[in-house]
Parts: structure tokens; C-alpha cells; sequence
């Protein structure tokens, strides 16, 4: 496995961690992911949970666990990414990420995936909705990937 991304991911959180309180004071955001993947003309339900820790009002990082259980022809796809994010505007999301995508079914592989992602959160009261439009490179062939999360801050 390639540690340049997890390498440059250490770093980036390391030299951001001077500011540590984001906006409105909360730090962690959880978050649940329903919508949709598109590649190689087809489009399946996709779901996932989402977690950022935030290290100052515009940076953050998290985690990501996705599951697209029609894909690959009913094979179904787990994907575990690493990400890194950039807040700016009032509030826009702009994400970096990398990690795996498994693939089941009788022949299972694992491929390394690369995702952009851009988002835009609603705020209410305790917890906010954020569309979500995201890119993702595997091996040579691109997916998007579009949805809603709902995000529940402390």
C-alpha cells in the first residue's frame, strides 16, 4: 500500500491543530449518508457512516464506511476511506480522500479509490442536512457518488 496519502494526512492534521476549536464550539461530527452511485451506467442505493473531527473552523479529517450492496452486478462493494476537508464560505465542504474499495462476490479484490468531494450544510437547531456530490477514481475508471447526510455535531 502506497503511505504517501496517510503520510501527507498526518502532516496536514499535525500543522492544523493549532486552532482547535471549529464553529459554534463542536468538534465532532457524525454523520449517517443515504443516496445514490453511478458507474459504468448503473446507478445503486448507497449508504454510509461518516465522522470528521474537526481541528479548526476551515480543516478537519475523518473517516468514511460505505456500503453499495447492488454493485458489481449484485457483488456489492465496501469501500473505508481516509479524508482530509477544507471549510470555506459560510458553509462548503471541499474533501480529500483515499482508501479501499473491496469488492465481494466470487472473485473479491481490493482496489485503491481516490474521492473529491463537495458538500453544503444546512444548519438547525442540533443537526444539519448536507447535499453531497463526490467523485471517485478506481483504477483507471471514475464513479459519482450523490446523496444527503445527516449530521448530528457535539
Amino acid at each position: 500500500m502506497n503511505t504517501l496519502p496517510i503520510v501527507v494526512l498526518i502532516v496536514l492534521c499535525t500543522v492544523f491543530t493549532f486552532d482547535a476549536k471549529a464553529k459554534d464550539g463542536y468538534q465532532h461530527f457524525p454523520g449517517v449518508f443515504l443516496g445514490a452511485t453511478h458507474a459504468d451506467s448503473e446507478t445503486d442505493f448507497t449508504y454510509a457512516l461518516e465522522y470528521e473531527y474537526k481541528f479548526s473552523q476551515h480543516f478537519g479529517a475523518g473517516l468514511v464506511y460505505e456500503k453499495i450492496n447492488d454493485a458489481h452486478h449484485g457483488d456489492g462493494i465496501t469501500i473505508k476511506l481516509a479524508s482530509i476537508y477544507y471549510h470555506f464560505g459560510h458553509d462548503f465542504r471541499l474533501g480529500l480522500g483515499y482508501g479501499e474499495e473491496k469488492i465481494g462476490g466470487y472473485h473479491p479484490h481490493s482496489e485503491n479509490i481516490t474521492r473529491v468531494n463537495l458538500s453544503y450544510e444546512y444548519h438547525f437547531e442540533h443537526f444539519s442536512l448536507a447535499p453531497s456530490l463526490s467523485i471517485d477514481f478506481i483504477d483507471g475508471e471514475n464513479a459519482t457518488v450523490f446523496g444527503l447526510a445527516f449530521i448530528k455535531p457535539f
